[in-house]
């Protein structure tokens, strides 16, 4: 029931995700980029959503940009009005000698901050400044207020590996279902 489709079609890129909510954590993602690719499959993997996400384009940037932006319009359209979600996720994970964090609150107002103390120009294939414009783009569309940071770490790729997971478990959390307020939206407005 909680499942969404979007697709993004413009003379730089091609894409479609699908995505459902109460998923198992498969999934089928190919963008072109590995590293991407890895940092989809590990959302997918630890959120336990589902995700399938096929995307061509002609630049990495537009890539990376464009498919956040999909999957958040995906994960706003499959949330629906939020009636009876947890709204908010938390999470720590290590990785390593990394620790990441990520909070998440998916009430509607959009807004990043990142603190990802990332020292390298790429990571893997995919650029930095990629990887960063991707959690913004994703929070624009998804409507999430969205803070990840890097507490300490050395090695950039155990960084974003451990805020990934982190994010991910925020996610799970937030978009979790409460069976307490299974008819109501959680805000003191009555809407999101």
């Amino acid at each position: 029931m909680r499942k969404a489709k979007a697709v993004r079609e413009t003379a730089e890129v091609k894409i479609s995700v699908k995505l459902d909510l109460d998923g198992k954590g498969r999934s089928n993602i190919e963008t072109g980029n590995r590293f991407l690719n890895h940092m989809l499959t590990t959302i997918s993997k630890h959120s336990l959503i589902d995700l399938e996400v096929h995307a061509t384009g002609d630049l990495k940037h537009h890539l990376s940009e464009d498919v956040a932006l999909t999957i958040g319009e995906a994960l706003n359209k499959a949330l629906g009005d939020k009636r009876g979600i947890t709204r908010f996720g938390t999470a720590h994970v290590p990785m390593d000698e990394s620790l990441g964090r990520a909070a998440m609150d998916l009430g509607g107002r959009p807004h990043t901050e990142l603190d990802l103390k990332i020292q390298s120009s790429q990571i893997e294939d995919l650029v930095t400044e990629d990887i960063e414009h991707f959690f913004i783009s994703l929070g624009q569309t998804s409507k999430s207020n969205l803070h990840l940071a890097i507490l300490y770490g050395n090695n950039d790729h155990h960084k974003i590996e451990a805020v990934v997971k982190a994010l991910a478990l925020a996610l799970k959390e937030a978009v979790s279902l409460d069976s307490r307020i299974s008819k109501s939206i959680p805000s003191t407005k009555g809407e999101l």
